[in-house]
């Protein structure tokens, strides 16, 4: 089906489709599929042919690679406004599965290259995000580098927390809708490891931790150990 109104979209402010007026969306809208897919299902795979783009309007996406030896690195999680495809790579160089449920406005590739080739702003936009992924690729091989597990959780749950208040997703408790094994394939520790990080964090009065996520009692500490400062 046709994506509904962008007018109404809630995520339209942070996504590629910021960049474009009234007519320019309507035109975008025409292109675009509004698709649906419940927790833990596949929306593309890594190396296989990349024939759409996708932005996501709602819901989480576990972005990862498989390594030759079959294990999982997550390479990161995608939220609304996150916009999955590169013009030039003709396959998927990692695979997305959705954490719970997920809504995506799906591009067909050629004619989003197109649409967008008549459209410098729309470009600008596209690379403007494109350099925000490549920051928090950054960060993130850094983080996986010679840091404490204490270290890798604060860090991880200090940058969730500010791309959430970036999308207006803010609020006292921090939910991470990912599962612990995700959060320990992300940074490259077992799930044990993160199990006990998160009891210490807990005890040391840290954070508070619930079935939907966590609360940072003590950001300022939180922040401290996210920068290395013991």
């Amino acid at each position: 089906m046709h994506c509904r109104s962008c007018h109404d979209c809630t995520a339209r402010g942070f996504a590629i489709c910021a960049a474009l007026d009234k007519t320019e969306l309507r035109e975008l809208a025409q292109l675009s599929r509004h698709v649906r897919f419940e927790s833990g299902a596949t929306v593309f795979a890594q190396a296989n042919i990349a024939t759409s783009f996708f932005s996501v309007h709602a819901g989480t996406l576990r972005l990862y690679k498989l390594l030759p030896d079959s294990r999982r690195q997550i390479v990161g999680f995608a939220l609304p406004g996150d916009f999955l495809g590169l013009p030039g790579l003709p396959h998927h160089e990692f695979s997305a599965d959705a954490v719970g449920r997920v809504t995506l406005c799906q591009f067909p590739k050629e004619s989003f290259a197109t649409f967008a080739e008549k459209r410098p702003q729309l470009l600008r936009r596209m690379v403007e995000l494109a350099g925000h992924e490549l920051a928090r690729a950054q960060e993130h091989m850094v983080l996986l580098g010679r840091r404490s597990a204490e270290e890798k959780i604060a860090s991880f749950l200090i940058g969730w927390r500010d791309r959430l208040s970036g999308i207006g997703r803010g609020g006292e408790i921090l939910p991470l809708p990912m599962k612990r094994l995700d959060i320990a394939d992300h940074l490259g520790l077992t799930i044990e490891t993160v199990s006990r990080t998160f009891s210490k964090l807990e005890r040391d009065g840290v954070i508070q931790t619930f079935a939907s996520g966590v609360v940072l009692l003590d950001a300022p500490r939180a922040e401290a150990l996210s920068a290395g400062v013991s």
